[in-house]
């Protein structure tokens, strides 16, 4: 070991018998990921009222990297009589042995108490999809608050090292054309935008980020969508669209040379003027219309690929799966697609180890079931699986476009999906959304003197949860329970408990509520895209709606078959019996915190009051099954006193619904959701950019339920028949 550098703390108290004691902490300063993995370990330290000097010690703690480990990011803690030794296979794995060696000395364990342990990573890809607000996929105000956030270093870094601290690995920076905010295009200085001041100044922040990601040990990835240009090329090269302040997300491609060209010397630039950045990804999809799935492919390969492949030094590739299989931009799947796609990347040989095929687990709504129901487009078969793929891995994207605002962590969920869908050509996940950016907290209402300043804060069991488990499945809930104990004191515990409870709430809709693309559904808001717009979920809209996952039974298909006498199986989940599982389980949730104390920490009164929310959110949802089967069941065969309990039920709904109202109103800000657009005409349209949501502007519609039902009549057919019975 080189360069070693002694640090000497000192405790007062009683510890294994002795009445103070020093600590030397021994690694390699040189090394930057070394140093930050020391650096937890001394803040560790510091909170646990050691003091910090260079004076003799009793104690001996010793960080070092043993290679010979063939486990990467892997770890051992080995205590022994006055001294403690933090092994890890790499760089990496050494800062997961200090951070678990923290956490341990946060939740109050002593040195001499610590225990002997090894670790090792489960999947070699943990990461976070982080859409961008500057040219930004998704479009309106919700987009353009984070900017002056996102431009600060000092959140990256508190982001990063969140990450770090819940063992993610990989960072994902998304937005359609990321090149002309951190190079000046050697041979196309006209596509970029800016002064040599404002782009020196950007240039800065992306090396900021990608030199703090590398301390903590965290690869970084620029991904963009295809095919894009900058306005300011569009308007000197008259190529890349007809108005280039307005480019069309589902527009004609445009695959014109010097496109192709200059996408090509970018990314050898960015890969030559950016040593720090791991590595780039590409998208078959928006922009790319007219263009067949071969045709696509090959293009990716004259430029990005070849650029790739043109830089100084090897980088790392996110191949995205094609998201079309014919000529359109709505998304649709084959197998001859598929085949063409694995073909094309086991041909690629000169890449920095293997490929991670990103493929959307269950469409935009990961957030479903665990079972792998869809993918972007439809179905998939097993042709990117079978044979076991040689120089990729698949990496499933985990979207969540179901909450943004409430807070969420369902253990049990992880650690199904992670044990259901990690066979061995699988190498990891990525986590997050495109309707939402964890930057700025734009939820919560101003004066209330919270004591966290960035939006991820605010959700960091969600966080902890994925990393964790994703790192090591097998990690247990009192990991979790500790934390709570660590943030809001002793009691707290339950919450756990509690918010896995009622965290099923967001889960069961997806599974019960048929989705395919972003807007589709918005779990949290109980809304879901009706032709053009997204609004509340009716009662009919519940009526009518397929299910996701084919072990349900819709309200219409149950009403139609039971009226035939047809009986369903214990497999079968009937929107009675999902109401029966909701009530339970919210019933539950809300007993765990009805003794809650939440006046001795800031953040406490909104954890417990998003598990309440989420738990009236899903005796909302129960009580709609029932008044939604008993109307279908009046209109299909008569009988007033369905007509009767529908009413009830559905003002029950109602009641649930006003107790979300009463939590969330005093908390939460009416909330900005991301634009959305599609195409019309060839054009697009773009929804209104100034929505804002909160469950009391939904009000209305929920109490309309109850109407229909009043107002709700036997259908013709059913009068009918019984006329005739």
């Amino acid at each position: 070991m080189k360069s070693l550098v002694v640090f000497a703390a000192c405790f007062t108290g009683f510890i294994s018998g002795a009445f103070s004691q020093t600590v030397q902490l021994l690694y390699d300063r040189t090394r930057p990921q070394t140093a930050y993995a020391a650096h937890t370990l001394e803040k560790a330290l510091r909170e646990q009222h050691y003091v910090l000097s260079e004076k003799q010690a009793s104690y001996t703690l010793t960080l070092a990297v043993d290679a010979r480990q063939s486990d990467p990011e892997a770890f051992s803690i080995k205590p022994a009589t006055g001294q403690l030794t933090i092994t890890g296979s790499d760089e990496r794995g050494l800062l997961y042995g200090c951070l678990s060696l923290s956490e341990d000395l946060r939740n109050g364990t002593a040195l001499p108490n610590i225990k002997a342990r090894h670790e090792k990573a489960n999947l070699p890809f943990r990461a976070i999809k982080f859409n961008l607000p500057w040219d930004s996929y998704r479009e309106g105000y919700a987009m353009e608050l984070h900017q002056e956030t996102c431009r600060d270093l000092r959140f990256w870094e508190a982001f990063l090292d969140m990450m770090a601290q819940n063992r993610f690995n990989a960072l994902t920076l998304w937005n359609l054309h990321p090149f002309p905010f951190m190079i000046r295009p050697t041979n196309f200085p006209e596509a970029s935008p800016f002064t040599d001041q404002e782009l020196a100044d950007w240039q800065a922040l992306y090396r900021g980020i990608f030199r703090l990601a590398k301390e903590r040990g965290i690869d970084t990835y620029l991904v963009n969508w295809n095919i894009f240009v900058s306005p300011e090329f569009t308007k000197a090269y008259q190529v890349g669209g007809d108005n280039p302040d307005n480019r069309i997300h589902y527009g004609n491609a445009d695959t014109s040379a010097i496109i192709k060209r200059y996408t090509r010397e970018c990314v050898t630039q960015v890969l030559n003027e950016y040593p720090d950045l791991t590595g780039l990804g590409f998208t078959h999809g928006e922009a790319m219309r007219g263009m067949t799935p071969r045709q696509r492919q090959d293009w990716f390969s004259e430029t990005i690929l070849a650029g790739m492949q043109q830089a100084s030094r090897k980088a790392k590739l996110i191949h995205r799966v094609p998201l079309e299989a014919n000529t359109g931009v709505g998304g649709s799947t084959s197998i001859g697609t598929e085949q063409l796609t694995r073909k094309a990347m086991e041909e690629l040989d000169f890449l920095d180890g293997p490929i991670w095929a990103e493929i959307k687990f269950n469409w935009s709504h990961a957030f479903s079931s665990p079972k792998l129901i869809k993918v972007h487009g439809g179905k998939i078969s097993d042709t990117y699986f079978t044979p076991q793929p040689r120089n990729y891995r698949i990496a499933w994207m985990a979207r969540n476009e179901d909450f943004f605002c409430l807070r969420w962590g369902v253990p049990g969920f992880i650690r199904e999906h992670i044990a259901t869908n990690t066979q061995p050509y699988v190498g990891g996940y990525f986590v997050g959304s495109e309707g939402y950016i964890p930057a700025k907290d734009y939820f919560t209402k101003p004066g209330l003197g919270v004591d966290w300043q960035y939006a991820f804060e605010r959700q960091w069991l969600f966080y902890k949860l994925w990393g964790r488990l994703l790192y090591d499945p097998a990690t247990p809930d009192a990991v979790f329970k500790a934390e709570f104990t660590h943030r809001y004191g002793k009691g707290t515990e339950p919450l756990l408990e509690a918010s896995a409870l009622a965290g099923t709430t967001p889960l069961r809709l997806a599974s019960y509520f048929d989705f395919t693309w972003d807007f589709s559904l918005y779990s949290e808001g109980f809304m879901a895209m009706d032709k053009k717009s997204m609004d509340y979920i009716s009662v009919d809209r519940l009526i009518s709606q397929p299910t996701t996952d084919t072990t349900a039974i819709s309200v219409a298909e149950y009403v139609r078959k039971g009226s035939r006498g047809v009986a369903f199986g214990p497999d079968k989940l009937t929107p009675l019996r999902l109401a029966g599982l909701l009530e339970q389980d919210c019933r539950n949730a809300l007993n765990l915190v009805a003794h809650s104390k939440t006046t001795a920490n800031k953040a406490l009164p909104f954890e417990v009051a998003d598990i309440k929310a989420w738990a009236y959110l899903g005796l909302h949802f129960a009580q709609k099954l029932r008044g939604a089967t008993a109307l279908e069941t009046y209109r299909q065969q008569g009988d007033e006193a369905h007509k009767q309990a529908a009413i009830q039920y559905l003002e029950k709904a109602l009641k649930q619904w006003d107790e979300v109202i009463r939590i969330t109103r005093p908390l939460y800000n009416d909330m900005p959701l991301a634009a959305y657009s599609y195409p019309h005409d060839g054009k697009r349209l773009v929804s209104d950019t100034n929505r804002r949501f909160h469950w009391q502007t939904l009000r209305p519609d929920v109490a309309r339920d109850v109407e229909t039902a009043r107002n709700a009549t036997v259908q013709a057919a059913s009068k009918k028949q019984l006329v005739d019975h």
